[in-house]
């Protein structure tokens, strides 16, 4: 893993333009969600900028997909970068009154951005190394969300404790605008192929990927596994009320998000040892699915906030190596051509439960005692990973190869 980061370039400017923009996503949220707790005095806006953020990626993502196959991605990467630079200045009008509206446009036009760099940013990893590299690249790649919430969310916390929410939106401008800029430095071609033909509609080259899909059985249980994650994901709106319960502040949120990162980070090295097992596969990803669940209900139970903040990290590092499992899956098993298309409907239907999940967790999180929420959102995990498994136990194990 360390020869990748040393002696690839191109992967090493790839590697720490995702890094910066992960991080900066996180840097900017939680001081969002302390901000709007504080101006509103509730968690419901504070969810209805969650399920924006997700939602908008969800909706955005098929057709930012199909673009990622059919431009050159590195400057998919950049053009997306700087668009989300200029969308961040718009949280400086977040005050008063219309503080919840306000954010929750800024946020929209951000995530908009933020749809297209993902789907380039992944398709364009298989490209920068050799085969025999893929899994480990994977693995590495796969820690920059988890990295970055780690730093983004503990100095988000922190500087908007100590600070000002927005000195952290004027330095994530600073971070993207960077990030861009090590995009631009990759030299090696980010795709085999540019396509040329009908790149004004999209919509058949969509169908095209549906189509792939439904042929392929094992493909589609990858393509749904990360929704368990997301059906339970509408917990972190009540991470806010948590820390007010904990009376841990602002701070307090901003060490929940990095322990969550902290876990996403550590556990896809802690499960890649099954990227290499085939017949490992699935059911490693059920017991992810439902580690996720059984934590968060451990969560819910304790009154004592280390340990909480345990629970927490278990959580996470069975989501993040659910996440990169399956993803890992999906890269070895689509052809370039498909790969932005795949991956971005994977990720589409991911973010599509954890919208839901967060819409409703934000109607209730003012209404519902917030461990019973927790709870809840636990419970619905552990119900999607049950029926998961029912649904996919006939796959035959040697399918993947052929998916």
């Amino acid at each position: 893993m360390r020869a990748l980061l040393t002696q690839n370039r191109d992967f090493r400017r790839l590697f720490l333009a995702q890094l910066i923009t992960n991080g900066a996503d996180w840097f900017l949220m939680v001081p969002v969600l302390a901000l709007l707790t504080d101006l509103t005095g509730g968690g419901f806006w504070g969810g209805v900028v969650l399920a924006v953020d997700t939602g908008v990626v969800a909706l955005l993502l098929p057709y930012a997909g199909t673009v990622a196959d059919r431009v050159d991605r590195k400057r998919m990467m950049i053009v997306a970068n700087l668009a989300a630079c200029v969308a961040v200045c718009g949280m400086f009008f977040v005050r008063g009154h219309w503080a919840g509206p306000l954010a929750a446009v800024a946020i929209a036009v951000l995530a908009s951005a933020k749809a297209f760099f993902g789907p380039a940013a992944n398709s364009a990893l298989p490209n920068l190394v050799q085969p025999n590299e893929l899994s480990a690249a994977m693995a590495v790649a796969g820690s920059t969300w988890g990295t970055m919430t780690v730093v983004g969310s503990s100095l988000g916390g922190v500087l908007a404790s100590l600070v000002s929410p927005y000195v952290c939106f004027g330095a994530v401008a600073i971070l993207l605008a960077t990030s861009a800029a090590l995009s631009w430095g990759i030299h090696q071609p980010t795709q085999v192929a540019v396509a040329t033909a009908d790149r004004s509609d999209a919509w058949p080259a969509i169908r095209e990927a549906m189509a792939y899909l439904r042929r392929r059985p094992r493909l589609v249980s990858l393509v749904t596994v990360k929704a368990a994650v997301g059906v339970g994901n509408g917990l972190l709106v009540a991470f806010p009320l948590l820390a007010l319960h904990y009376g841990v502040g602002a701070m307090g949120v901003g060490l929940m998000y990095a322990v969550r990162g902290l876990g996403s980070l550590l556990g896809p090295f802690v499960l890649r040892r099954v990227l290499n097992r085939t017949e490992w596969l699935l059911p490693g990803l059920s017991i992810s699915m439902a580690c996720y669940g059984v934590a968060y209900l451990g969560v819910a139970a304790v009154d004592w906030f280390p340990l909480a903040l345990l629970g927490i990290f278990v959580a996470h590092a069975a989501g993040g190596g659910n996440w990169v499992m399956s993803a890992y899956a999906i890269q070895r098993s689509v052809p370039d051509e498909l790969r932005g298309r795949i991956g971005a409907t994977d990720t589409m239907i991911a973010m599509i439960a954890v919208t839901a999940s967060q819409f409703v967790a934000g109607l209730l999180v003012d209404s519902v005692d917030t461990r019973m929420l927790v709870a809840g959102c636990a419970l619905t995990t552990l119900a999607y990973a049950a029926g998961w498994r029912f649904a996919t136990r006939r796959i035959a194990r040697g399918d993947l190869a052929t998916a």
